[in-house]
């Protein structure tokens, strides 16, 4: 089995994290939490943005670095809004070691992480159709664009409704029960074209 390190958004690690891991786990792989935040969660956007830009320069890819750092196998990357440009990052930093990339809520150009995507690498992006974070249909191209030329495959799914975090169940507002069963379905399926 793969090892998938999961980046949790701006809000810290919540329900949708956890959740996450917990069906990864079952089916038999070995996940790691890269908590960014470290333990700290948030409740709303506005105070979790405010204080990511608080932070040192460099710390969050030092963390992500640090995770990386102990894996030594194949491994899948998994980022949740936010998070999307770490495991973007990160999938960059080992191309020999990835096998692939799964975005939630945010799927990044490859200039703004200033970095390469992987060479045959596979991604999949999941977002709901109005999610109120979407960076728009130009930013998408370029990001499938980035992929694409890279020699990877994208597979996009769209989901009904505006939940950003819509596997959260701990976010009411935002949770949508059926497509994050869809979204496990498909996480799962990516994973495990891996089995070492």
């Amino acid at each position: 089995m793969v090892t998938v390190l999961l980046f949790p958004s701006v809000l810290g690690v919540r329900a949708g994290i956890t959740d996450t891991a917990e069906r990864l786990r079952a089916a038999g792989h070995d996940v790691r939490v890269v908590d960014v935040l470290e333990g700290r969660t948030f409740d709303d956007y506005e105070p979790a943005m405010s204080h990511q830009r608080s932070l040192p320069d460099g710390q969050l890819h030092a963390l992500a670095t640090t995770a990386l750092e102990e894996v030594s196998g194949p491994f899948v990357t998994v980022g949740f809004s936010s998070g999307c440009a770490l495991a973007e990052w990160s999938a960059a930093q080992r191309p020999r070691g990835v096998r692939g990339v799964v975005l939630v809520g945010g799927a990044l150009p490859m200039q703004y992480v200033e970095a390469s995507w992987p060479s045959g690498v596979p991604a999949q992006t999941h977002a709901t159709r109005n999610d109120p974070f979407d960076d728009g249909p130009e930013v998408a191209a370029e990001f499938r664009s980035d992929v694409e030329a890279a020699g990877g495959d994208v597979e996009v799914f769209t989901y009904d409704g505006s939940g950003h975090l819509f596997n959260d169940p701990s976010l009411p507002a935002e949770f949508q029960p059926a497509d994050a069963e869809q979204f496990y379905d498909r996480l799962l399926e990516l994973v495990a074209r891996w089995p070492e």
